[in-house]
């Protein structure tokens, strides 16, 4: 398994938006909705920002306009380089100017922070880096959490459970938590990679322990609000989603055999939908539309759509679609005008499936699978060996309008999640970032 969403990690922060966080009581009838909320909404996420993983509503879509539509035949062209990274499958968040990311080195985990060029500004210690004896997974090291930039704060997992806040511009450390020993967490096999979220006061992290296995903190000083220890499963390598559906605003995560809600309030454990792969590694984020809530897991397992229902005072997911399809490893999904888009693991290839039926509008050709973001109705498309693809996002036919290789950087595959922001492409692998221009002048 890889791991790029979760990890274990110390930690001090929470607070969730406590009037919007309100139980509403159903009356007679309920007008059930479902809302998708920013996952990072304490700021509202301007032009040329990336706040955190996969972007402030989470669903991994940017909204730069003005890109290139096609791409010259070696690819947009490089605007600059950095390295000195170190190990890592962490993606970058953009806030102010500056680049955020994490990496591994002699044995610490960091956080990092590059300026608009590339140029190193600061760089702060996280906790240990997580290592491992076995040797399918010796090239899986390196830091994997994304840093998540809020109000002027970076909020960063390391991969043995530190959990600390630091000035976004400075790298002063704030405070810390060690998770792993503060909610009793059994030794985890891969380590955290989980990228926290913040709503308002709040931050929600997965320390998967037995004292705490989905739990909300309060981002100001990492006090604990609620822990929730209901969850079946060990840990999970997805990162949260939130939505409103039955008078309830929730958070959406994995653990190693389950697909759940949990109020954001108070911790209850609302619904949970069994999903357990061979491997027992859920990593890829649930998308939420409407009532609705897609889920996907590699090793051959698959994807499933679950539509939410109100039954008396009970939420209950009820199947509307299975499929072997599309079993996403943990490249992660996009949803874009009713149509997913992403690729498969034992399902090898490119996928677009329609939404509410699941079936397949086309697979590419080939075998590849990867990671992917989203920008004016395109897809990038980065594979496991570097092949970096502009794919249009639509359902009729799988076509390609450019593709480049991205240079290497380090060992292992490109797992980190490529992020369109500012008119620029930025690509990692491993100690090396690139950013592209991708603008249409």
């Amino acid at each position: 398994m890889f791991a790029i969403s979760s990890f274990r990690f110390k930690y001090q922060w929470a607070g969730l938006h406590e009037g919007l966080i309100r139980k509403i009581k159903p009356p007679f009838f309920v007008l059930s909705f479902c809302v998708l909320f920013l996952g990072c909404s304490s700021d509202a996420q301007r032009e040329g920002e990336w706040h955190c993983f996969h972007g402030l509503d989470r669903t991994n879509k940017s909204s730069e306009t003005g890109l290139l539509k096609k791409w010259p035949q070696n690819g947009p062209a490089l605007k600059w380089t950095a390295s000195g990274l170190g190990e890592g499958y962490s993606s970058v968040s953009i806030a102010d100017g500056y680049i955020y990311t994490s990496r591994t080195k002699s044995g610490e985990t960091f956080v990092y922070c590059l300026d608009s060029e590339g140029n190193e500004v600061w760089e702060k210690s996280n906790g240990k880096a997580w290592s491992t004896t076995m040797s399918h997974a010796r090239t899986y090291t390196g830091a994997r959490s994304t840093p998540t930039f809020d109000k002027g704060t970076i909020y960063h997992l390391g991969e043995t459970g530190r959990l600390a806040a630091f000035h976004a511009k400075t790298g002063e450390e704030l405070w810390f938590s060690d998770l792993a020993e503060r909610f009793n967490v059994p030794e985890l096999e891969y380590g955290y990679s989980e990228s926290v979220m913040i709503d308002e006061d709040h931050l929600y992290v997965r320390p998967a322990g037995e004292s705490g296995f989905q739990v909300c903190l309060n981002k100001n000083d990492g006090e604990l609000i609620w822990a929730s220890t209901k969850i079946p499963g060990v840990e999970g390598y997805s990162s949260p989603v939130l939505m409103e559906f039955g008078g309830y605003k929730q958070l959406i995560n994995a653990s190693s055999d389950c697909y759940y809600g949990v109020d954001t309030q108070t911790g209850k454990l609302l619904w949970k939908v069994d999903y357990k792969n061979r491997n027992g590694l859920n990593v890829p984020d649930a998308i939420v539309h409407n009532d609705f809530v897609f889920i996907s897991s590699g090793y051959g397992k698959g994807s499933m759509l679950v539509k939410l229902t109100l039954q008396g005072e009970e939420i209950v997911p009820e199947t509307v679609w299975q499929t072997e399809l599309m079993d996403n490893h943990h490249g992660g999904v996009i949803l874009h005008e009713g149509y997913l888009y992403g690729s498969g693991s034992n399902a090898r290839g490119w996928f677009c499936l329609d939404f509410m039926t699941g079936k397949q509008m086309w697979k590419s050709e080939g075998h590849g699978k990867g990671s992917v973001t989203f920008a004016e109705g395109l897809l990038y498309t980065l594979d496991e060996r570097g092949v970096m693809k502009l794919v249009k996002a639509t359902p009729g036919s799988y076509e390609t309008t450019g593709e480049f290789q991205v240079p290497e950087g380090g060992r292992g595959m490109y797992w980190a999640h490529p992020v369109v922001c500012g008119k620029t492409l930025y690509a990692r692998h491993a100690d090396k970032l690139f950013a592209y221009d991708v603008s249409d002048r």
